[in-house]
């Protein structure tokens, strides 16, 4: 059975189809008026699920090209999204070819980009493979590389024409990946929906063993969720900035470390956890909403404790974050479980929740 969620912004309207088997059916996303689909891939998903994928695609009549990236958070840079723009101007693809983002988010982040860029925009549909990308970078159309001195700072809003959201795709995941993609779904809960905060907490377990049921739900949830956000907000002007929880921390954590190191998922699910303590100190949420946040991220099993990179080198790479502004870095946090506000914090706060949040 396929679930589907709708997103409505002002860049484009389109579903996200959620079930068993969307892989097979690949070719319902295209429009009709394409003239070439480019599959854009890396060579671990490729090998799992190109085929079906062209299988399906080539349903349409129309030619089928596949491009592999070279795998991992490291290779998210303009030489690699270079590879994708060779593929084609010299497959001379035209206004009307299609892109399809096969892979996790580093994959849908850098074929939307090269979507929206190419001959100044072309369509794309995203078929995210890993759960991360699922629940939350496939959906409203943030698109961007990473620069040595900042993640994702280069890049465009771009909505696809479509989300294919295959589920039995978690299956092949390793259990770090799917730890990594549960922290971006217990982020929903703790910015909007304290009940889904709730049903996480009692559900981590079977989440994290891929119980059909419950992974089902989860995503589901999440994606409506986040649909809800950027259909009010599409560009991150004001609202949509509270997706971003956790974020300012985990971020610096994977620039600190170097690309790769540490999963998104993981520098966010820690984030989460400094972002809390960060909001005890400045916005008042309760210490027992600390404990919650901190059981739960390590229930998950994503790292609670962050590296020690150096308070200097922590500030230093806070500053270079999307939310600052005029030198203030903004941070996401919570007066409670389920309410996210957007501000800047004392430096000292920050300084305190450094202290005792890495080792």
């Amino acid at each position: 059975m396929t679930t589907v969620v709708h997103v409505d912004t002002p860049g484009g309207q389109y579903p996200i189809h959620i079930g068993a088997g969307r892989l097979d059916l690949l070719d319902a996303s295209i429009a009709a008026d394409a003239t070439s689909i480019v599959i854009v891939t890396n060579p671990a998903v490729g090998a799992l699920y190109a085929h079906r994928a062209r299988t399906a695609l080539a349903r349409t009549g129309r030619r089928v090209i596949t491009v592999e990236l070279p795998d991992g958070e490291i290779h998210k840079d303009w030489q690699t999204l270079n590879l994708i723009f060779d593929a084609l101007l010299e497959n001379r693809c035209d206004r009307r070819c299609v892109l399809v983002a096969l892979g996790g988010g580093v994959i849908g982040d850098m074929t939307g980009f090269a979507a929206a860029v190419y001959m100044r925009g072309v369509r794309f549909v995203q078929v995210p493979t890993t759960l991360l990308a699922q629940v939350d970078s496939s959906v409203g159309g943030k698109t961007a590389v990473n620069h040595p001195l900042g993640k994702n700072m280069i890049g465009a809003f771009y909505q696809p024409l479509a989300v294919e959201i295959d589920t039995e795709a978690l299956a092949t995941l390793p259990a770090r990946e799917i730890s990594a993609g549960l922290a971006e779904v217990i982020k929903y809960g703790l910015i909007l929906d304290p009940e889904f905060w709730s049903w996480c907490e009692i559900n981590a377990a079977r989440l994290r063993a891929l119980d059909r049921e419950a992974l089902s739900y989860a995503i589901r949830r999440s994606c409506e969720l986040k649909a809800q956000v950027v259909g009010k907000d599409e560009r991150e002007s004001g609202l949509r900035a509270i997706l971003n929880l956790g974020h300012t921390f985990g971020h610096a954590i994977e620039s600190g470390l170097g690309y790769g190191q540490w999963l998104h998922g993981e520098a966010v699910g820690c984030g989460l956890v400094q972002a809390a303590e960060l909001s005890a100190r400045v916005t008042g949420l309760p210490a027992a909403d600390v404990a919650r946040v901190r059981k739960l991220v390590a229930d998950i099993g994503c790292p609670v404790a962050a590296p020690d990179l150096g308070a200097e080198r922590w500030l230093a790479l806070m500053q270079v974050d999307k939310k600052t502004e005029d030198g203030q870095i903004k941070f996401v946090m919570l007066p409670r479980i389920g309410q996210a506000v957007t501000r800047a914090a004392p430096e000292a706060a920050v300084r305190d929740t450094l202290a005792c949040t890495t080792g």
